[in-house]
């Protein structure tokens, strides 16, 4: 069953932090890229970062720095921690994993992130 289930959204004030998690079942995660996409109202869908299986990642411009994403391959889990978080990083916040072809083919739910100013 293919399943991802995001965790550890909520409100926060600006400057402040929260850390996602991703729990992933095993068919999806293990040999997988995986990812964090954000969408806030009225805009597009966009890739926060990424982490191969092999543990490289990758950034948006807007987050580097701030963000750090990590995986704990004996869990199935991906965590995106968030500092110096701002205001337009409010969005609902997508926990992703890759296919065989290489892009992001699965998505959780969604959690909501509100940073207030």
């Amino acid at each position: 069953q293919v399943q991802l289930v995001e965790s550890g959204g909520g409100l926060v004030q600006a400057g402040g932090s929260l850390r996602l998690s991703c729990a992933a079942s095993l068919r999806i995660f293990s040999g997988n890229a995986m990812g964090w996409h954000r969408q806030a109202p009225g805009k597009q869908r966009e890739l926060v970062a990424g982490i191969s299986s092999g543990g490289l990642t990758n950034y948006a411009d807007s987050v580097k720095g701030r963000f750090t994403i990590s995986r704990d391959n004996a869990k199935n889990t991906v965590y995106l921690q968030m500092n110096s978080l701002k205001p337009e990083d409010t969005a609902v916040y997508y926990c992703s994993a890759s296919g065989s072809s290489g892009s992001y083919k699965y998505w959780g739910q969604g959690t909501q992130v509100t940073v207030s100013s």
